[in-house]
This record gives C-alpha cells, sequence and structure tokens, in this order.
C-alpha cells in the first residue's frame, strides 16, 4: 500500500485529498481527515481497491476558516476492509511554524 496526502485549494475552497495504490491483493478501507484551524474535522470514507492502479479520495469542498489555508493539514488511515486492523497512516506537511512532515509510514498499534 503506497499513499501520499495533501491539502488543495481552489476558488475559495479548501479539501484534503489522498492519492493511493493499493498492490496489498486485499479490498482496503480509508478514512481521511481534514482538520480545520478552529479545531473542527471533516472526514471522507472511502472504499480502496485492491491493483496495480492508483486512485483518490477526497473530502468535501469547504470555504476556508477565517480565510487562512496555511493552518489546514490533512491525514489519511488505511485499515483492512473491516476497519479492525491499521496499515497505514498518511500526513500532509504541517505549517512551517507548526512543524510536521508529510508522506506514509505505516501504522503502529495503539499501547
Amino acid at each position: 500500500m503506497e499513499a501520499q496526502t495533501c491539502v488543495l485549494a481552489e476558488d475559495g475552497r479548501a479539501w484534503g485529498r489522498t492519492y493511493f495504490r493499493n498492490i496489498s491483493g486485499k479490498p482496503l478501507h480509508a478514512v481521511l481527515t481534514l482538520m480545520r484551524p478552529d479545531g473542527r474535522t471533516v472526514q471522507a470514507h472511502c472504499d480502496v481497491p485492491a491493483g496495480d492502479d492508483p486512485g483518490t479520495c477526497e473530502t468535501p469542498r469547504e470555504a476556508p476558516a477565517g480565510g487562512d489555508l496555511v493552518p489546514y493539514t490533512a491525514v489519511a488511515e488505511v485499515a483492512d476492509a473491516r476497519g479492525e486492523r491499521k496499515l497505514l497512516r498518511s500526513g500532509s506537511n504541517a505549517a512551517p511554524d507548526r512543524g510536521g512532515s508529510g508522506g506514509a509510514a505505516p501504522a503502529r498499534p495503539d499501547r
């Protein structure tokens, strides 16, 4: 499983997007969360079919809180089809003064 997550902005709207490729041989499920600067979140639940073809998952587009897009971040979590076992977490870059990094990493079980 490969994934890359970002925050996009166009025409006064912001949204999260994850690009994925699922070569696991099994269908998976993703939850993409767009985190707003005011603390609220917007989520999208997406099926991730098995195969070598790339796909995308997007949150709904919305007007930015306070007109500022910089503090928005997005995180995608990919799990088995029933959502019982997390396999991958992919996050967008955070604003420079907030730290963070983009890319994808295997999910670690909660302790």
